[in-house]
């Protein structure tokens, strides 16, 4: 989850969607909150941390600040260095995680095409509007408020909340920040991701709940909305500046392997690419079938 939050376009969500651990997940967070003081007032340290469910949080923190600290540097390198190779590890991964998702539909019903198109319209549409976030004026603001949002995107499966960030014009200042160990920026984008954990996680889990299926549908609106994003052929033909000078992407044109390299003049590393987006597939396929099979066995 980690890495794959470094890479504008891919979804930590994605990951515990894939890897099976997704609704555990949602729930856990949701529990850090006021009942937990109950909790311990009832059960002690003991009481506490099953209610926090700490044996699961423990070792899927310490596996995401791991990454964030290497995995993320080389993922943050070969973006500038392999980004058709990245690209396309990353969409064969997020394509296979959309059918992933579908597998786990219960209770289909005609009306849950609306909240497909609905993600697919909000995937498309949310990328644009934060370009606003940068208007807000006060730096410590905008961090708060890109904290609270692109946690949020974390948990939804297929939106990026690195690609967000990088709509904003903030991703390069957070990645730089979180490198240099700036605690200042740390902090206060940091107090915005809880902020955002707090809210949403109890909103998606009020979702997940009351209404499976439509919220399933939604997020694989999210997922498949978000594959043009990791597409490798294209070309950025809408941008605008930040107010520190950055380029903010705005809207692509997604290409064919020959056109792109007519016009860059560069190789469309076709064979590589379509090994990789192959490759993830079959990765993200085969993480889900042992998540499964480890479900099914754990519920005998």
């Amino acid at each position: 989850m980690g890495a794959a939050d470094a890479v504008p376009g891919v979804s930590g969500g994605t990951i515990a969607f894939v890897t099976g651990i997704y609704e555990e997940l949602i729930h856990t967070i949701k529990q850090f909150g006021p009942s937990a003081f109950g909790a311990w007032r009832r059960g002690g340290l003991s009481g506490l941390a099953l209610h926090l469910n700490l044996a699961f949080v423990g070792p899927l923190l310490l596996g995401i600040g791991i990454s964030l600290v290497s995995v993320a540097h080389l993922v943050t390198w070969l973006l500038e260095a392999q980004p058709l190779l990245l690209d396309a590890f990353f969409f064969g991964l997020v394509a296979a995680s959309a059918l992933v998702v579908s597998r786990s539909l219960r209770n289909w019903r005609l009306w849950h095409v609306l909240p497909l198109i609905g993600g697919l319209l909000l995937a498309r549409a949310l990328p644009g509007l934060m370009p606003l976030v940068a208007e807000l004026g006060a730096e410590s603001l905008m961090l708060v408020v890109a904290g609270a949002i692109a946690i949020s995107a974390l948990l939804l499966p297929g939106l990026s909340g690195s690609f967000l960030l990088l709509t904003m014009g903030l991703y390069g200042t957070v990645m730089e920040g979180i490198k240099g160990f700036d605690l200042a920026l740390i902090a206060q984008f940091g107090v915005g991701c809880l902020l955002g954990l707090f809210f949403f996680s109890r909103l998606l889990s009020w979702l997940l709940h009351h209404a499976r299926t439509g919220t399933l549908q939604l997020m694989i609106g999210f997922i498949v909305g978000s594959l043009p994003l990791l597409w490798p052929w294209r070309e950025l033909v809408r941008y605008q500046l930040g107010p520190a000078e950055q380029m903010i992407p705005l809207d692509y044109r997604y290409l064919l392997p020959h056109d792109y390299a007519q016009l860059t003049g560069e190789s469309a590393q076709l064979v590589p690419v379509l090994a990789l987006m192959l490759a993830g597939l079959i990765l993200v396929l085969v993480i889900s079938r042992q998540a499964g099979s480890q479900a099914s066995q754990g519920g005998h």
